[in-house]
């Protein structure tokens, strides 16, 4: 994918690999806070704030599901974007009105030159828009869902903590195991250059699944009894595995549905109130395999397979011995 140089779009591709192929995630540029105390720039506002994410990618979802999960539906905007065939990046499906503004665009990458007529970036998904100052708030997702969790609490109506003190050292460790050796590798697998790079992000992937199908035999969340950060940061690679990235990632060791442990944690989490009407699997589909997605191919999207999220998991199992 392209990006913004000089606050010009160019479609040359930023560098997203190390020396040996492997597959590298650039870090995000914005960086910003919003905060419940307005102790910064941004404070938290009902109607103040936009969310821009896509049904494709599981780094957006995150922050989509903790719009769900903390009731915020009424509180932060969104907008879904999309890749097109010879679109410059993420595009709006019609022209988008930016909010704030009577500006019209068509791409995402002009949000960020209104913001700064000289910007130098990747333009990705999740993107945090300010109405108010017209400006990025921030386009690094592990830090918005933080945000959802805590800095809207006095304007939105009363939701669990997914970020509670007493678990957070165990969080933050689940979450930098996950990410190394889940949502790297499974990237890693799709997006390396070199056969050597792809079998040390394969063999990471697996190894790091074997663990927590391990875990999630002791207990029924990855940080004890109830849920965290740790299961919904996880979750959108999982909900993806075996549609996508078992398909066109080439992670084809094993399915999720494989690990009896695993598959009854997914859709444990799948079923919690209101996260299904968040998981378009067919649109995420569609997005991947599809003609502009990040799988090259030949555009036809798989019609498998068939998975059903709402049947039954075993998961209360762990209320019932802790009763007991």
């Amino acid at each position: 994918m392209g990006h913004l140089l000089d606050g010009a779009w160019t479609d040359k591709d930023v560098l997203t690999e190390n020396k040996n192929g492997l597959y590298v995630k650039n870090p995000s540029v914005f960086r910003n806070r919003i905060t419940a105390n307005g102790a910064s720039e941004f404070p938290a506002e009902a109607g103040r704030y936009h969310l821009y994410a896509a049904v494709s990618c599981p780094w957006a979802h995150r922050t989509v599901l903790y719009r769900v999960l903390k009731k915020l539906e009424g509180v932060v905007t969104l907008t879904n974007v999309a890749q097109t065939v010879g679109g410059q990046g993420w595009t709006f499906e019609t022209d988008h009105v930016v909010p704030g503004t009577d500006r019209r665009v068509k791409y995402l990458h002009e949000l960020y030159t209104i913001a700064d007529p000289s910007c130098t970036s990747r333009v990705t998904v999740p993107t945090l828009w300010d109405a108010k100052t017209c400006r990025v708030v921030n386009n690094e997702s592990s830090e918005i869902i933080r945000m959802f969790n805590s800095e809207f609490r006095d304007i939105a109506p009363p939701t669990p903590d997914y970020y509670p003190e007493h678990l957070r050292e165990e969080i933050d460790a689940t979450n930098a195991f996950v990410l190394k050796g889940v949502n790297d590798a499974v990237n890693g697998c799709g997006r390396s250059f070199t056969q050597e790079a792809y079998a040390q992000s394969f063999k990471l992937l697996f190894e790091t699944l074997d663990t927590l199908e391990a875990r999630l035999g002791k207990q029924r969340y990855l940080c004890g009894a109830a849920q965290t950060e740790a299961d919904w940061r996880l979750f959108p690679n999982l909900i993806r595995f075996d549609p996508v990235s078992y398909i066109g990632y080439k992670c084809n060791l094993r399915r999720i549905e494989d690990y009896p442990n695993l598959s009854n944690y997914l859709r444990d989490l799948y079923q919690t109130p209101g996260i299904a009407h968040v998981c378009d699997i067919e649109g995420m589909k569609a997005g991947v395999f599809g003609p502009a997605g990040p799988i090259k191919s030949n555009g036809i999207v798989p019609l498998g397979p068939y998975i059903d999220h709402m049947r039954p998991h075993d998961r209360g199992r762990f209320v019932q011995m802790a009763a007991e």
